[in-house]
């Protein structure tokens, strides 16, 4: 009895093994089958639009195979471009005819695959190269800022060579441009016009976040007869999380580092009639030394608020002139009433330590002042103003995402004082 199992064992795998070698002959006996043949050459059964030799063919048209004749025919083909791209296609019932249904790379090189079978089914192959014309109008992108170290509050900008007005070709636009974050944000592209897009993430960015944007555009069509060109990438580092609020109300400022109070300095604001600009707003500079002039703002030459003054210590938060900044003439007003044009004043020791702490992309807010909201666009970055949600909606995948949804089924430099 003990020896039975045993048995039983030997004799189901020589059972199981005459069954594969049976299988195995049926699969690859001499009988000719098609499939256990070499692939021919098919050079003689398939045509392509392509041209051959050193002309390039026109990116703007699709690429078509043919089979010749009614003795066989298509059943597969690959497109790849030296990237690795794979072109898009659709091959007909009949398999007489695939044709692409992808866009074709501008200035790329093609390498196409072809399998075919004849009318009694053995197995094909054809391939062949090809080389699309440069294109004739390219799409730049240039980044910003430049490379380096910023503050939480720094947006990138992308910068187009030609303008992009069709929601489709924006889409395709923003498809291409990545922007990478260790640790990873979530953020969104917003176009500001036919020509920049902006990105941020949903909250500032993280501190010590490492930045790389890229512009993957450079052959892919955009729209008619307009493909994207090369694009330089960029890097960034994030800073230590700096946020200094001016209250216009107490007239103070509260500077925080990464959370942690680290300054409580008495300030001015805007006076009535020059009130400082409400909301967050992003460091875009810092300026030793700045001549501030009321007419460069049209204060008339002359008249009761005219200036012309050195000022020192100057960190610029608009392209218009509202700067932080050292203002000694106004010391025993700091602390207790708004007497500027518009900038945030302190005293010269305050201001050269603010100077040195902040860097271009730290947060400079003013809440509590009688002035308007920081614009979101144009004078500097105000794109913190915009909530979350509005600001997606300034994505061109976001609308459409949206559309797809419903559609049928198949001079900048005039400083203030």
């Amino acid at each position: 009895m003990n020896d039975t199992p045993r048995i039983r064992t030997v004799l189901s795998c020589t059972l199981l093994a005459l069954l594969v070698s049976v299988g195995a002959g049926a699969c690859a006996g001499s009988d000719g089958h098609p499939l256990s043949a070499k692939p021919y050459d098919a050079a003689e059964q398939v045509s392509f639009s392509a041209p051959e030799g050193s002309k390039k063919a026109d990116p703007d048209k699709a690429l078509e195979i043919t089979a010749k004749g009614s003795d066989g025919r298509i059943t597969d083909v690959t497109a790849v471009d030296a990237t690795g791209h794979h072109l898009a296609g659709e091959l007909t019932a009949d398999g007489h005819l695939w044709r692409s249904t992808g866009s074709l790379t501008a200035g790329a090189r093609y390498t196409v695959k072809v399998l075919v079978e004849d009318e009694d089914g053995a197995p094909g192959t054809r391939t062949f190269t090809f080389e699309t014309a440069p294109a004739k109008r390219a799409l730049t992108v240039a980044f910003g800022p430049e490379a380096g170290k910023y503050g939480v509050g720094q947006p990138i900008t992308a910068d187009l060579s030609l303008p992009v007005k069709d929601r489709k070709a924006r889409a395709v636009v923003e498809r291409a441009l990545k922007v990478r974050s260790t640790p990873a944000v979530q953020g969104s592209w917003h176009w500001v016009d036919d020509k920049k897009l902006h990105f941020r993430p949903k909250e500032y960015w993280p501190t010590g976040a490492a930045i790389t944007v890229t512009g993957n555009l450079a052959g892919v069509k955009v729209g008619d007869k307009l493909y994207g060109g090369d694009s330089k990438p960029l890097k960034l580092t994030i800073g230590d999380r700096i946020e200094a609020v001016a209250d216009a109300g107490s007239h103070y400022m509260t500077v925080r580092r990464n959370g942690e109070v680290i300054n409580t300095i008495p300030v001015t604001t805007g006076k009535p009639g020059f009130s400082t600009r409400n909301g967050i707003k992003v460091v875009l500079g810092k300026e030793y030394f700045v001549r501030m002039r009321g007419t460069s703002v049209g204060i008339a030459e002359g008249s009761s608020e005219s200036y012309d003054l050195p000022v020192y210590y100057a960190t610029r938060v608009t392209w218009s002139g509202e700067y932080v900044h050292a203002a000694p003439w106004s010391v025993g007003s700091q602390g207790v009433a708004n007497v500027s044009h518009g900038c945030v004043g302190m005293s010269t020791g305050n201001a050269a330590w603010f100077f040195e702490t902040v860097r271009p992309g730290d947060i400079v807010q003013t809440v509590n002042s009688y002035g308007d909201t920081m614009d979101t666009f144009g004078n500097g970055f105000g794109d913190w103003n915009l909530e979350w949600n509005k600001w997606r909606q300034g994505s061109a995948l976001v609308a459409d995402a949206k559309s797809a949804a419903h559609e049928p089924d198949p001079s900048r430099l005039k400083p203030l004082v």
